[in-house]
């Protein structure tokens, strides 16, 4: 059964000139994991503009926004073929009764935007 459903849509230029302005918007919103990610992909705005949209997609998704978590708590991976998944802080898990659920995430890009759909699947 679905038990939430969000998405998020960035623009690319907004996220690269964030970028530019405040040193510690990376730090401070991403993983080591995922910024390790970033510096192989050239830290590319497109492909930060598509994780930040996932944060957003999944705080959406547990209805919340971001309250009660930090952006850093939701963690954006990529398996061998490059496919998105998250993996969510214990304290998250708990606070929104997710131990048995699954998470799935789609990214998409244009010249101009990143948009992130993200399902919280339950009981699987």
């Amino acid at each position: 059964m679905i038990i939430g459903i969000g998405t998020d849509i960035v623009k690319i230029d907004r996220i690269s000139k964030i970028m530019k302005r405040t040193p510690n918007f990376i730090k401070g919103t991403f993983t080591e994991e995922e910024i390790s990610y970033f510096e192989m992909k050239k830290n590319n705005p497109e492909t930060i503009a598509g994780a930040f949209a996932v944060k957003e997609a999944l705080s959406k998704a547990l209805g919340t926004g971001v309250r009660g978590f930090r952006l850093k708590d939701i963690e954006l991976r990529h398996d061998n073929l490059g496919k998105p998944y998250v993996v969510i802080d214990n304290s998250i898990r708990k606070a929104f009764g997710l131990n048995k659920c699954k998470i799935h995430v789609s990214i998409s890009h244009s010249r101009e935007d990143a948009v992130a759909f993200v399902i919280i699947e339950e009981g699987v």
